[in-house]
């Protein structure tokens, strides 16, 4: 391949097939640079990025546009978004109620990356290919470290465990260009540290060689400007549907200070702002809050035992949550953190060979899934997932089935409901944009609403399976400012989960850390 260009877009348009996405799109990718593409929820980001691997339809100008990309269909994108879009597949396959035992597995990690080797059609119709017997070996999969997880069902791995093994089939597909969607989001700092390595070596070929096909190149994609590698010297942002930025990293490094001054500056009066508004919310909506009557021991756990097979995912766990004892859970991706919750949100059927009490009763002793979803909020990927196969529902019935413990809304909503519900999205920067659907939005748009959602209702326990994924840096602020407010409040006691310290509350003195193969399996920590 002669010559330095890689990629060009003059003067074109990105749309999908309902609207224009993007309008003015004007974009150089050479040999030599690395690029870091950026910008708000909704800003257009993630409509440029998946126009670059065939998702969203370039259309040049009438006059002078032009489009040209030297990598045409060898794209591939590893995203939150693909991600969900991945469980949202294996839910819609899933045989369960075919198979004998009534477990369907569904694709395994294996299966997943064989596909990238010789095709799906292949794997599903014959014995695994003598490659897909040795993918241990693959040193794609040792640097995504999932050699053990291989022969797990995709729908039964963590959130960081399914962002590795897309990047594992990323490499092994030997596509040509690789665009890396907030890649960090959901990994633990070992993993971290490994894909922020392996993006700077592969980035510094890219800042030395000409414009061959040799390795393949990578885009990464951010929602804010953090844990930014080294090697990336460009830079393309994307505000209200067009390009804001576009030039040297040093320069938008300027322009990022400048900015975060400013808000400084007025950050204080924000936050007093804020609480303001939702205080005055939750005084208008206290009809629809939930009872918090509850004893002072809201969920105690003695004994518990969780595992499939083999595999020990939790062992002798003792633990209790209390009124107001707010807690961080932490932990290295697949330690058992997602298990943990969903014993108490009722998604994991091992709670009933456990001595497991909440809100007082014991599970499995006469209450109803229903009477435990009325007293928590609840955030986390499984969520996310149900919502975006009920994408449809407007953002408006989103928020108000918050109140009802549904995922949808399926009788007719009340005046008051509606109400409540247009006064959250105002809080939440969704004024007028009640009646989009959720399946329109972005990702990270789509937490946001759903953190609102959970909050709603005031529940006595919030359960938050980090939910700042895909969530750019204004948003990430005003949710992380929602959650003091709400644990301040003194109704609401809140389990946290994140791998970011930098999004960790001062409320949560408690800490649960989870170390895996370990004896104990677990640790206690008080800060």
């Amino acid at each position: 391949m002669s010559g330095t260009n890689l990629i060009t877009i003059k003067n074109c348009s990105i749309e999908d097939s309902k609207s224009q996405k993007i309008s003015k799109v004007n974009w150089n990718f050479n040999a030599g640079e690395a690029w870091l593409v950026i910008g708000p929820n909704g800003g257009g980001k993630a409509d440029f990025l998946k126009a670059l691997c065939g998702q969203r339809n370039v259309i040049p100008g009438a006059m002078d546009g032009i489009y040209s990309n030297i990598f045409k269909d060898s794209v591939e994108i590893v995203s939150l978004e693909r991600a969900a879009k991945l469980i949202e597949e294996e839910r819609n396959n899933d045989e369960s109620d075919y198979v004998e035992g009534g477990v369907d597995i569904g694709r395994t990690g294996r299966v997943f990356l064989a596909e990238a080797i010789c095709g799906a059609k292949a794997v599903k119709n014959a014995e695994l290919p003598e490659e897909a017997k040795r993918l241990e070996t693959y040193p794609q999969v040792k640097l995504c470290g999932i050699e053990k997880i291989l022969d797990r069902g995709l729908k039964y791995m963590s959130t960081g465990e399914i962002r590795r093994t897309l990047l594992a089939r990323a490499l092994i597909s030997g596509k040509k260009l690789l665009i890396l969607s907030d890649p960090f989001a959901g990994l633990d700092v070992d993993s971290r540290k490994i894909l922020l390595d392996f993006f700077n070596s592969i980035a510094e070929k890219q800042l030395k060689t000409d414009a061959s096909l040799d390795f393949p190149r990578i885009i990464l994609g951010m929602e804010r400007y953090h844990e930014i590698p080294d090697a990336i010297n460009n830079v393309l942002e994307f505000e209200g549907g067009k390009i804001s930025f576009c030039g040297s990293k040093a320069d938008y490094e300027k322009i990022v200070g400048e900015r975060n001054s400013t808000k400084e500056k007025t950050r204080e009066k924000d936050r007093a702002d804020f609480e303001n508004d939702l205080a005055q919310i939750n005084a208008e909506t206290a009809v629809l809050h939930t009872e918090n009557e509850e004893a002072e021991t809201l969920i105690d756990m003695k004994n518990v035992n969780v595992g499939w097979g083999d595999n020990h995912v939790l062992v002798d766990l003792n633990w209790k949550l209390v009124k107001g004892g707010h807690w961080l859970i932490r932990g290295p991706n697949g330690s058992g953190k997602t298990t943990f919750l969903e014993l108490i949100t009722g998604d994991n059927m091992q709670v009933f060979s456990n001595d497991i009490k909440l809100f007082g009763a014991r599970r499995g002793s006469g209450e109803t899934i229903w009477d435990i979803k009325r007293r928590l909020g609840i955030v986390s990927y499984r969520l996310h997932v149900e919502y975006r196969m009920v994408g449809s529902t407007t953002l408006e019935n989103v928020i108000i089935s918050g109140f009802r413990d549904s995922i949808g809304l399926y009788e007719a909503a009340t005046d008051v409901e509606k109400a409540a519900a247009q006064k959250w999205l105002k809080l939440g920067g969704f004024e007028g944009r009640g009646s989009e659907s959720f399946g329109s939005i972005s990702y990270g748009e789509q937490r946001a609403i759903l953190i609102l959602r959970a909050a709603v209702k005031c529940p006595p326990v919030l359960i938050l399976d980090e939910p700042c994924h895909g969530l750019d840096e204004s948003y990430r602020q005003k949710i992380l400012d929602l959650l003091e407010i709400v644990a301040a409040s003194g109704t609401t006691t809140l389990l946290h989960v994140t791998h970011d310290p930098a999004e960790v509350l001062d409320c949560e003195k408690n800490i649960l850390e989870f170390h895996p193969k370990e004896t104990p399996m677990y640790k206690i920590i008080t800060r």
